[in-house]
């Protein structure tokens, strides 16, 4: 009788995980979207309040999903790791089927990551963040395979001056996108794709002047 249950019960389907409603996904990626631009404009001390705001849900909704700011920022960073990967190896694609030139792929991703607000990513920068989670780490060295290849294929193909480094691309990549503090320059939008071209026109070669130090890895940015 017992072994007849047992094997009765091996039998019975396992029963899932509910899935989650289709309103409390769209409410979580609200809230990420809405902390990946305050972390773009205030830096790791985003207002928890402005992010369930500009999010439209109430504050219970966002520590609902996320307990305090460092597992919001936590979540903010991977998200937009994996997008900004994802435009990297999208961007290899296209090189290696042969539609754009090593550095015109290079360039179609600096604008990408441009659009997925990379600035979003200065909380690895902070001593506080733990950079050395394994979700982190496993993110960082994915993004950093794809971004290597792409400036490794730019340098080959001699489109890119021999002086640039990942750590160099992503400084400027940051910084670039990064608004200005104050009222005055919340339209900065507009400027950016400007002066990423500027930026992107002084990395081709020939170079112009001898950059000073050496170039930068994203290791070096990983350090306290």
């Amino acid at each position: 009788m017992a072994v007849a249950l047992s094997a009765l019960a091996t039998e019975q389907p396992q029963r899932r995980a509910p899935r989650p409603r289709a309103d409390a996904v769209r409410n979580r990626e609200r809230i990420v979207a809405a902390a990946r631009e305050l972390l773009v404009e205030f830096g790791t001390e985003l207002p928890l309040d402005e992010v369930a705001r500009r999010a439209g849900v109430g504050n219970a909704t966002l520590y609902r999903n996320f307990k305090d700011r460092g597992e919001l920022m936590h979540h903010v960073v991977l998200t937009v790791t994996d997008h900004v990967t994802d435009h990297a190896e999208q961007a290899l694609v296209a090189e290696e089927a042969g539609e754009q030139t090593p550095f015109e792929a290079l360039r179609t991703f600096v604008h990408a990551a441009a659009d997925e607000r990379i600035g979003a990513l200065c909380p690895m920068l902070n001593a506080t963040f733990d950079k050395d989670h394994p979700d982190v780490v496993a993110a960082l060295d994915r993004l950093t395979v794809a971004i290597e290849t792409l400036i490794g294929r730019a340098h080959a193909a001699g489109q890119l001056r021999a002086d640039v480094g990942v750590g160099d691309l992503m400084v400027a990549l940051s910084q670039l996108t990064r608004p200005l503090p104050g009222k005055a320059c919340l339209d900065f939008d507009r400027f950016v794709r400007r002066h990423l071209q500027l930026f992107l026109d002084g990395l081709m070669t020939p170079a112009r002047s001898e950059l000073p130090g050496e170039a930068a890895t994203l290791e070096d940015l990983r350090q306290d």
